[in-house]
């Protein structure tokens, strides 16, 4: 069901439904990415970067680099294009993390294994064992 929004780009007011924007910048994103294809479709701006597309287009680069994520705009034909990557922002062409946030966590996720698998292994060593406490009494 919709609900009643400001827009986030705008401030306009709109029914805020499966489209997060007001029907005035989605018309806007759209002539924007019509701008910046019609740009990168040119054999001469095919390897263009994300910063020669905002300068020779004024379309801001956040918008640029959402076309990307969103697979409107795809890097395989157009090798310039990137976005950024979730956790330390450098520039990536698929996914949400590069290669170098990607091993240092699947490095993390390996030595958590590993001190499960030490800790499983020492809480069944511990079970097996039963100790034993003696009291001394003082005789008076």
């Amino acid at each position: 069901m919709a609900e009643l929004a400001n827009c986030p780009r705008c401030n306009a007011l709109f029914m805020k439904g499966p489209v997060k924007v007001c029907r005035d910048c989605v018309k806007q994103e759209e002539e924007d990415f019509q701008t910046v294809y019609s740009f990168v479709r040119q054999k001469k701006n095919r390897t263009a970067t994300v910063s020669d597309i905002v300068r020779e287009t004024g379309v801001e680069e956040y918008k640029i680099r959402e076309f990307v994520k969103a697979k409107r705009l795809h890097p395989a034909k157009f090798p310039g294009l990137a976005y950024s990557c979730k956790k330390c922002g450098a520039d990536i062409k698929e996914g949400q993390l590069c290669d170098g946030c990607t091993g240092k966590l699947q490095a993390d996720m390996q030595k958590q294994e590993e001190i499960n698998e030490i800790a499983e292994k020492n809480k069944k060593e511990d079970a097996g064992q039963v100790t034993y406490y003696s009291v001394k009494r003082n005789n008076r």
